[in-house]
């Protein structure tokens, strides 16, 4: 299993990513691209922008804070840093394309979905992210994946850094610091 993969793998992968995507829909369906904070929200703006890059014309765009609406926010600490969701298009009867970096649990996604019901009734929901580790907690899949990456330790964690946020475009397979294993 590799365990660091290179900027140049990674916009490699968003475009394949992308390239998927698009090829599941008519250039003329539109649909509303709405990111995860933080990275799936960096990650939901590349892809929007590729998606127009190959012809798709109506994409609506968001970003979703879950915070709130997480079953383990006790215990993520005692004031946990919620940011607004920003999604000033409508995606009621509209198909959304929910972005995330890592897929694991499941649980931010349905965390996500349930944000969602709260704002509208999209015509469908599907989920894109650019790495799937496994270990799902939920009956949680991926319509879309970038990167597939199996026998991801437990004790490990995939963290994907991003040039927007982070100053590099990165995938990094590293064991959890400790305080990390006692709250998990």
């Amino acid at each position: 299993m590799r365990t660091e993969i290179d900027a140049r793998d990674v916009g490699r992968i968003v475009k394949e990513l992308a390239l998927r995507v698009a090829g599941a829909m008519t250039p003329c369906q539109g649909i509303n691209v709405i990111g995860i904070r933080t990275r799936g929200e960096v990650l939901a703006g590349r892809l929007a922008d590729l998606l127009a890059g190959q012809g798709i014309t109506q994409i609506g765009r968001g970003v979703l804070d879950v915070t709130l609406y997480r079953d383990d926010l006790s215990e993520i600490g005692p004031t946990p840093l919620v940011r607004p969701t920003e999604i000033h298009v409508d995606i009621n009867g509209r198909p959304l394309l929910l972005v995330d970096d890592v897929l694991f649990t499941g649980r931010s996604v349905r965390a996500a979905m349930d944000a969602l019901s709260d704002l509208g009734r999209p015509s469908v929901i599907r989920l894109a992210v650019l790495v799937d580790r496994g270990g799902r907690e939920l009956p949680i899949q991926a319509d879309f994946v970038g990167l597939t990456l199996t026998q991801v330790p437990v004790d490990h964690r995939v963290n994907v850094r991003l040039t927007e946020v982070d100053g590099r475009d990165q995938i990094l397979v590293e064991p959890r610091r400790e305080a990390e294993q006692v709250s998990r």
